[in-house]
């Protein structure tokens, strides 16, 4: 039987049982891909890693800024990029669905560019949640639909001024931090947070404040070590400098992927589930489109009505989804051809905001 006319047949069953309801017959079409895979889940990982780190070390043995080190840091960047990018995985997963992979995910990725999980674990979920998606308690969200140079601007200067910021959180104030607890508490509520948003501030535990203490420790620990071998001449000068050039890139990506995540234009007021996947962009593109929005990144739209469905199956949900719901539903206008079309649109739409109106961005307990 065709995938077609599997949908189909569970579309006529789902809508057989639960009647005229789109929401409860899309949630009838994907009801079997919540479950994650852990052997894909840690094949994936390492493969990144393994990809990712072989080629950092090609580009550092390279002599100069030739050929071959660019070549090798492009695909160093796009192989630790979709390695970091299993963080958005890992604060999805239910606990010890994929025991290990945490931890695991940290000491591959998170220690070496300095962007430990706790840095997006409990983070992300307020951009999901449905009394703060769009508002200032967001941290993935800002009015980029109404400021085109609010737009540019962050595009610019990301890049550059990322990869330095987490140098000074981790290597220069994690140390004070660790020995001064106010100062700590402060630094774990205003700046350990991977976010774009500079009005958010994240709830703090006892518990987070105890992830915080363990990964800055060890993440100062690995550079110190780092350094020392530098220092020594055991390894290149040279490993910072790609270290830099590699992190600028992956922080272009991510920026770039950001962008065209949703359509940026908000009230200030809360969204239901709704109006957030009407907010949100799915591009499905060809394989290259994995390149800059990988583990699943494609499928923004459908993730932020089904956030519990692991990477590996959002693509066989969407098609499901595209061919059981009606064109006039909210999941094939929420629908991109490409992530170049999704940037002019919000680019434009942003620069003709800019002469018309100013955005008063606005919590709900502030009307």
């Amino acid at each position: 039987m065709s995938s077609r006319a599997v949908v189909s047949s569970l579309n006529e069953e789902a809508a057989s049982i639960l009647g005229n309801d789109p929401d409860a017959v899309t949630r009838r079409l994907v009801s079997d891909l919540g479950t994650p895979k852990p052997a894909l889940f840690w094949l994936d990982l390492t493969a990144s890693a393994a990809v990712g780190w072989m080629a950092f070390a090609i580009a550092v043995a390279a002599q100069g800024f030739s050929s071959k080190m660019i070549a090798a840091s492009a695909i160093a960047a796009l192989a630790i990029y979709r390695g970091l990018c299993f963080t958005h995985e890992i604060t999805h997963l239910r606990r010890m669905s994929v025991p290990g992979f945490e931890t695991a995910w940290n000491l591959l990725f998170g220690v070496p560019f300095l962007l430990p999980s706790f840095t997006y674990v409990g983070v992300h979920q307020d951009h999901h949640s449905l009394s703060t998606y769009g508002t200032k308690q967001d941290p993935e969200y800002l009015p980029f639909g109404d400021s085109h140079r609010m737009m540019v601007t962050f595009l610019i200067q990301n890049p550059v001024v990322l990869p330095l910021l987490i140098i000074l959180r981790f290597l220069v104030l994690a140390p004070v931090a660790l020995l001064w607890p106010r100062f700590h508490h402060w630094l774990a509520v205003h700046a350990s947070s991977f976010a774009l948003n500079p009005m958010y501030r994240r709830t703090v535990s006892a518990s987070t404040m105890q992830k915080l203490r363990r990964w800055e420790t060890t993440s100062l620990a690995a550079w110190a070590l780092l350094f020392v071998l530098i220092y020594r001449g055991v390894l290149p000068f040279r490993l910072l400098l790609v270290w830099y050039v590699v992190s600028g890139a992956i922080s272009l990506l991510n920026t770039l992927r950001v962008l065209g995540a949703h359509e940026y234009r908000t009230d200030g007021q809360p969204r239901n589930r709704q109006a957030q996947v009407s907010d949100s962009i799915d591009t499905p593109g060809g394989p290259w489109t994995e390149l800059w929005a990988p583990v699943g990144l494609r499928y923004h739209a459908l993730h932020h009505y089904f956030p519990g469905i692991p990477y590996h199956n959002l693509g066989i949900a969407y098609r499901r989804v595209i061919q059981g719901l009606p064109a006039d539903a909210v999941f094939p206008k929420s629908t991109s051809p490409s992530l170049w079309r999704s940037l002019k649109k919000l680019y434009l739409v942003g620069k003709a905001a800019c002469g018309s109106r100013r955005l008063t961005w606005r919590s709900s307990r502030e009307r």
